[in-house]
């Protein structure tokens, strides 16, 4: 019996990658094969070395082969979703000339405060390029090279992103979208393109970048005999533009223009991301208001200190993550990590309330709540980018969707709900990345829209949790501590 079409997102997170097999059809998830990451670095640096992205692929790819049954000839498209930010270096041949510098690398701190009084403030940066540079963009970390390792970047063949590497190892072709372009703060969000003044002020050649293709479903190339080969794939497929994770997350929950628009997210992994679909283009200092993968725009807050933190203070307190109680008088902001939002790269944990009758299941507790606040605290921002009050009853209305690792755990799902007082749907299907870039990958081989792909798989579908009360004197004391705290103390 022939097999029906099949389409591979890949997902190549800060920790692994996962390569799913999906019909392109129906959305099924055929099979999703996985391989790990390594990331080395002490004292605020986080590299990995982008060979091992590619490795990773080759491996996922065999294992999701294997795990879903998929003939290799049935396979008609393929796509990647990387995280988003990191700077990858590249010599003439194509291979790297040094670890990538990862998005949560906050060595660049200094470089990015230097570069946003260069321009003339945060509101210059973000009426050109929709964000202020921090030390995760691509922008500052390119700057910290070019101070601390000039040799390497003088002899830069080509800069890429970490899915233009993968997309570039696929298809032999030098491409990019331009939700994750917005991401490096040298691309504009108001023109659609490269920004040359800020190339001139990063002392970055245009020639050094790859080509923004129109969207992240965009048919950029075929897949080359060689990687075919590795691949265990045929030559010739379809291989998509893709776009970072965050975007490709959006297209498989079914936001963008051809789906839901206005409606928030609220991604709980190693880092808590924030984030909306809408057509208004954004215009806040205190976001990064990206471009989305299919025209829209992706107003997001994202904080450095989520599920690994929080899972880092049970581990201190030889708790498990599920043993926690509310944090009562205690207030622990777990910012173990330096913090990205608010912008406070070289912080640390504080913890204060604390009293004899203070239990550790409730500093544990307190953790969540910590953690909790600060990325509600953002969704407010992202929900006024959208041009929306965030007390307009019809606006609190609408569903959170709750979705990465974090939404799989009932301490996480029950406080974002005590502490937001919204309704919350927490999709089924738990691989939307990867979903989503296989909607890109479906995109690109048939020319349909990527959104529209999603939405009939109907991946972003869950149970709809009822809000509960709203916990205000927790939301207040944890955001008076924060207020009060920051960054007198943090820092």
């Amino acid at each position: 019996m022939t097999q029906s079409p099949v389409v591979i997102g890949v997902d190549s997170s800060t920790q692994s990658t996962k390569a799913a097999f999906t019909d392109a059809a129906t959305g099924r998830l055929l099979g999703v094969g996985r391989a790990p990451h390594r990331v080395t670095g002490e004292g605020g640096a986080r590299e990995t070395d982008p060979e091992v992205w590619w490795h990773a692929l080759r491996e996922a790819v065999a294992a999701g082969l294997k795990e879903s049954g998929t003939d290799a000839s049935a396979v008609m498209g393929i796509a990647v979703a990387g995280q988003q930010h990191g700077l990858v270096v590249l010599d003439r041949t194509g291979r790297p000339l040094r670890p990538a510098l990862l998005w949560n690398d906050t060595r660049s701190a200094p470089q990015a405060a230097a570069l946003t009084e260069a321009l003339g403030g945060p509101d210059a940066w973000t009426a050109r390029t929709g964000s202020v540079p921090v030390a995760s963009m691509t922008a500052s970390k390119w700057q910290w090279l070019r101070e601390n390792d000039p040799a390497i970047a003088e002899a830069t063949a080509a800069v890429r992103l970490p899915h233009d590497f993968l997309t570039e190892r696929l298809a032999g072709t030098a491409a990019t979208d331009p939700g994750d372009a917005s991401g490096t703060c040298w691309y504009s969000t108001a023109t659609g393109e490269y920004d040359a003044e800020l190339l001139a002020l990063l002392g970055l050649d245009a020639d050094l970048l790859p080509a923004v293709a129109g969207t992240g479903a965009t048919r950029v190339g075929t897949l080359t005999a060689g990687s075919a080969a590795e691949l265990g794939l045929p030559p010739g497929i379809a291989v998509a533009a893709g776009t970072g994770d965050n975007m490709s997350a959006a297209v498989g929950l079914g936001f963008g223009g051809d789906g839901l628009l206005d409606h928030p997210v609220l991604s709980l992994g190693t880092s808590g991301t924030v984030f909306a679909a809408t057509r208004t283009r954004p215009g806040s200092p205190a976001l990064s208001g990206f471009a989305a993968a299919d025209g829209t725009y992706l107003p997001l807050a994202c904080t450095l200190n989520c599920t690994l933190a929080v899972d880092k203070v049970a581990a201190l307190l030889r708790l498990d993550r599920e043993d926690a109680l509310p944090g009562g008088e205690a207030v622990l902001l777990p910012y173990l990590d330096g913090e990205r939002t608010p912008d406070l790269p070289t912080a640390a944990g504080l913890l204060t309330g604390l009293r004899h009758d203070t239990t550790p299941q409730q500093l544990l507790g307190a953790a969540y709540e910590g953690a909790a606040v600060t990325v509600l605290r953002a969704l407010d921002e992202v929900l006024r980018a959208c041009g929306l009050d965030p007390a307009d009853p019809a606006v609190a209305a609408r569903p959170l969707r709750l979705v990465g690792g974090g939404a799989q755990g009932r301490t996480w799902v029950e406080t974002v709900r005590r502490l937001s007082g919204r309704p919350l749907v927490v999709p089924e299907n738990g691989e939307l990345v990867a979903l989503g870039a296989a909607a890109l990958a479906a995109g690109a081989a048939t020319g349909e829209d990527p959104v529209a792909i999603a939405r009939s798989w109907r991946a972003g579908e869950g149970p709809e949790l009822e809000p509960v009360e709203r916990d205000l004197a927790t939301w207040e004391r944890v955001g008076s501590v924060l207020d009060r705290a920051a960054p007198s103390l943090l820092n």
